[in-house]
């Protein structure tokens, strides 16, 4: 029997759904890095290992997982954050000296500035795509709209103190909804029924 006459065969692979670990590093990472910029708590020492081991790994697996599943929306924006948590991470090193003193001598916030911009609007987007998902996910991408929105304005120092209290109080409430919103992706999967509802989608741009 040739090749190109062998039966083939599909086979599906069900795997778990990745959203609620990703939600999950979304949340802590926003609740410590918002208690530093709220002044809550000081300096950057214990943010930077949760920004990185949370913020940006459980954020990564999840991307992975998302792309086993086809979901292009989840994959792109778990790992997009994902990555900014890295960089992030990065730059607070950066800034504290870590690796040495010439780098942490040539810091240009306004850097940053420029990619929180790209981060607002690639996250504009992605708030557009939310509307279908569903209302919890949605709340969460308005919120970090205002996050970006915040941090870019500050980063260029118009209206600094204004805009770095609205990033910090949009930061706390990304961490409050996302740590609902993983609660709503364990329980209701783990019991099969909508036991925290999360909202349907509004169906503006989907029937």
């Amino acid at each position: 029997m040739s090749a190109q006459s062998q039966p083939t065969q599909s086979v599906k692979i069900v795997s778990a759904d990745p959203s609620a670990i990703g939600l999950f590093g979304l949340a802590i990472v926003t609740l410590v890095a918002s208690s530093q910029k709220l002044e809550i708590t000081t300096g950057l020492s214990y943010v930077i290992p949760w920004a990185i081991f949370l913020g940006a790994f459980a954020q990564l697996f999840a991307a992975i997982q998302d792309a086993k599943h086809n979901n292009t929306f989840g994959m792109t924006a778990f790992a997009a954050y994902a990555f900014f948590w890295f960089g992030m991470a990065g730059s607070w090193l950066i800034k504290l000296g870590v690796f040495g003193e010439t780098l942490s001598s040539g810091v240009d916030t306004k850097q940053l500035g420029f990619v929180f911009l790209g981060y607002l609007i690639f996250t504009l987007f992605m708030t557009i795509g939310a509307v279908e998902a569903n209302r919890v996910l949605l709340i969460i991408f308005i919120l970090i709209d205002f996050l970006f929105l915040g941090l870019t304005f500050d980063s260029f120092g118009i209206a600094a103190e204004s805009f770095h209290k609205l990033a910090a109080w949009s930061e706390l409430a990304i961490g409050i909804v996302s740590l609902y919103g993983c609660g709503a992706a364990v329980l209701n999967a783990h019991f099969g029924r909508s036991f925290l509802p999360v909202g349907a989608p509004l169906r503006i741009f989907k029937k």
